[in-house]
């Protein structure tokens, strides 16, 4: 009979939170049962059946935008995923939860389910301590709580899945985690994100555009991409313009501030968009960029938009950081942080005023995604992470006896 398995995310809806819904495509492909919950957003439906995948979407309170307003945020989803979890274990059943952090609380929906012979994966996005840190910068007892929480939640993991070698190494380190059951599944893109033609009209009339995707949040360091934005206009460059494409609880003061600095003619944030009209705005872009602010959770995580900007043949800069330099290599220029803001925008400068370098550079990035980084590459980790997990399972009770629909002959 089929494996049944649970997927939790808490920080995006599915199919919009793209490594999980690969995970859920990937895991389904394979013919596995697979079952996702997330948070309702954008007026989504509570339920539907996407491409042979359940997705179960519960209500969900405003965005956080300050260190209290995570907590009631995450506090409220935690309540809905213990519900629903239960509900959906009576209806379909499951075999295996997999918890998606942030934040690290989806541990203790899993908890309850052990005695039944259920088994956790940890699926590890971001890592929380060093997240708060580049948020809010200090230790007080909401850090400590982040600190507790992810204990937990490796102590109570059955597998790890981790995103790249430094939260494998972490996982080791601070979690105590045999190294047998961590798994590296990187964050490559599928093989259909490819370039599609340039369309001149996305580039507001000059010769060049800059492109940013990602989240919209304190420590994705917008504030310091729209400081680039004024010094390359103050140096009398009238031929560039940015656009930022995304959504996240710092959107609206960031339009705010591109207001306030009279960058309307030069910065553009779109919101949220389409995925057709996101790979149309980066293929346009001549140079893409991400600006995360220099701090170690950025230094230790593999962020997604390298990845995308490399599968589109797009030169980048970014700032010095151990897995963006792991992922873009020679596809990328590596400002130091020593003067953020003009050394950012000199080297943005200098990719536009070099075209042969920005060829070969984003030639670079999509062989390297093409041959080592793209996702059909993590597929077999995951598979692996999963045979590991079910190995843990308790095979005479669960697998013949589990959920409404259990096969009775088992």
């Amino acid at each position: 009979m089929a494996k049944k398995v649970l997927i939790i995310v808490e920080n995006l809806s599915v199919p919009t939170d793209v490594r999980v819904w690969k995970e859920a495509c990937s895991l389904r492909d394979t013919g596995y049962e697979v079952i996702v919950l997330c948070p309702r957003k954008d007026n989504t439906r509570r339920h539907e059946f996407l491409e042979g995948v359940h997705i179960y979407r519960h209500p969900v309170t405003k965005e956080g935008n300050s260190s209290w307003g995570y907590m009631w945020e995450y506090s409220n989803a935690f309540c809905w995923e213990w519900l629903y979890a239960w509900w959906i274990y009576v209806r379909h059943g499951f075999h295996v939860i997999q918890g998606c952090n942030p934040p690290d609380d989806i541990v203790f929906v899993a908890l309850p389910f052990r005695p039944l012979g259920v088994r956790y994966i940890f699926d590890h996005h971001d890592a929380n301590p060093e997240l708060y840190l580049s948020k809010y910068g200090n230790r007080a007892i909401l850090y400590r709580i982040q600190v507790w929480l992810e204990k937990m939640t490796f102590r109570y993991s059955d597998v790890v899945i981790a995103t790249n070698d430094s939260y494998r190494e972490l996982a080791m380190r601070r979690g105590r985690v045999r190294p047998e059951d961590i798994f590296v599944v990187r964050n490559g893109p599928i093989a259909g994100f490819k370039a599609v033609p340039a369309n001149p009209a996305l580039k507001y009339g000059k010769p060049y555009l800059v492109g940013y995707v990602g989240v919209m949040n304190t420590q994705e360091g917008l504030d310091i991409l729209l400081d680039v934005a004024l010094r390359i206009k103050n140096l009398g460059r009238q031929d560039v313009h940015f656009t930022c494409i995304g959504r996240g609880p710092e959107l609206r003061r960031l339009r705010r501030m591109t207001k306030e600095r009279k960058l309307e003619d030069t910065v553009t944030f779109t919101g949220y968009v389409p995925n057709s009209d996101l790979v149309e705005i980066l293929s346009t872009a001549d140079v893409c960029v991400n600006p995360d602010k220099p701090c170690e959770m950025n230094s230790i995580s593999t962020m997604n938009k390298i990845m995308e900007y490399m599968a589109l043949g797009k030169p980048i800069v970014q700032f010095e950081g151990r897995e963006g330099r792991f992922s873009a290599q020679e596809a990328s220029l590596y400002s130091d942080g020593a003067d953020p803001v003009s050394d950012f925008a000199d080297k943005i400068l200098w990719l536009l005023d070099h075209p042969e370098e920005r060829s070969r550079m984003g030639e670079f990035g999509r062989r390297r995604v093409e041959n080592q980084l793209a996702w059909e590459h993590s597929v077999e980790n995951l598979l692996a992470a999963y045979e590991r997990a079910f190995s843990k399972v308790r095979s005479n009770y669960v697998l013949h006896a589990i959920g409404p629909d259990a096969d009775s002959n088992g």
